[in-house]
């Protein structure tokens, strides 16, 4: 980066690689538990339709897709550019959808207001950072 010493470039970069390494986490952890454990996995929602369990772990293994995918840009994270800005616009969608779910249903519990801000702030938040270093 210009006007930046290799050893600051370097240290940034190791910086950012941490920071998705635990956010990836995130979407990692829910998905898989999403996938093992179902809707039961949100609590209370024992009784759902097949349909419902089968749409909701499909999605779940979407989710997974999604944490592992930015776990594999983290080798040369700084020429990852493209796939950050597809993961970013696939979770920003998902983000999206879920704000629509909060102003049609009503406030939601933490964990989802915690998943919208990473969807919402964090995620973008992210790529910019992935951008500015990839220049």
């Amino acid at each position: 980066m210009i006007g930046m010493r290799e050893s600051d470039s370097r240290t940034e970069i190791r910086t950012l690689q941490v920071v998705v390494v635990i956010g990836s986490l995130v979407p990692i952890a829910a998905g898989g538990a999403g996938v093992v454990l179902g809707p039961g996995f949100l609590g209370g929602h024992s009784v759902v339709s097949a349909d419902l369990d089968g749409y909701f772990r499909y999605l779940s293994g979407l989710l997974l897709g999604i944490g592992f995918a930015y776990l594999s840009a983290i080798p040369r994270i700084e020429k990852r550019r493209p796939r950050f800005l597809l993961l970013a616009g696939l979770v920003l969608l998902g983000g999206f959808a879920r704000l629509l779910s909060v102003l049609v249903q009503g406030t939601t519990s933490p964990s989802m207001i915690f998943a919208l801000v990473m969807e919402l702030a964090v995620t973008p938040a992210i790529t910019l950072w992935q951008m500015r270093i990839a220049r």
